[in-house]
């Protein structure tokens, strides 16, 4: 995807474009489509096919909380193996480490 053919807009301006009439999302389309048609939408879509074969049935929605910067030692193979995968590794770092502390919480309470 070209970075100039990208446009930002802020959920009010995307509202109002649905009132006015401005957007261009077919929504009797989208509406009219069965769960069946978005599977196959999805299997067409190469951009969805890794994604495919995961189980969602665990998935959580995560809100970003603000972050508190702190210094860590980690081992380098740690730092190369979460930077190898490309931008955002201090994150997946995090999500991580939320999953193990979510474990050991359930531990605890179940």
């Amino acid at each position: 995807m070209n970075k100039e053919n990208i446009v930002r807009h802020s959920l009010d301006e995307i509202r109002k474009k649905i009132v006015t009439g401005e957007d261009r999302t077919d929504w009797d389309r989208v509406a009219a489509q069965t769960d069946e048609d978005i599977l196959a939408a999805m299997r067409d879509d190469p951009d969805w096919a890794e994604f495919m074969n995961i189980d969602w049935s665990k998935a959580t929605i995560v809100f970003p909380l603000p972050k508190k910067a702190v210094s860590i030692r980690l081992d380098e193979d740690v730092i190369d193996f979460f930077k190898q995968s490309g931008k955002g590794y201090q994150t997946r770092i995090n999500a991580v480490l939320r999953h193990f502390m979510s474990e050991q919480k359930n531990k605890k309470n179940g």
